[in-house]
């Protein structure tokens, strides 16, 4: 059986070198972890937990991340099942 249709809870504010992700969802979510493949570079970051309405800011550096760098989010939702989110700078 398959899920509903389910919204990215996030909005990610792109203000280099500095990018906040934003819980704009009704519901917490746990696990939150950010990477980023391409040119980028990314400073560690723990899992977080994240309420509605809170956020987590992380600091991207690197030359031409409009280009060659992708930003993938991964959380889980309160029922444990795990969600993978990408982003293009």
């Amino acid at each position: 059986m398959y899920e509903d249709a389910y919204r990215v809870p996030f909005q990610l504010d792109r203000t280099p070198p500095t990018y906040r992700l934003t819980n704009i969802g009704d519901e917490p979510v746990h696990g939150v972890a950010v990477t980023i493949h391409g040119a980028g570079t990314l400073a560690a970051n723990s899992p977080a937990k994240l309420q509605p309405g809170e956020g987590l800011e992380v600091t991207i550096t690197g030359e031409q991340l409009a280009r060659s760098s992708i930003l993938v989010v991964r959380w889980f939702r309160p029922s444990g099942t795990e969600y993978l989110w990408r982003a293009s700078f």
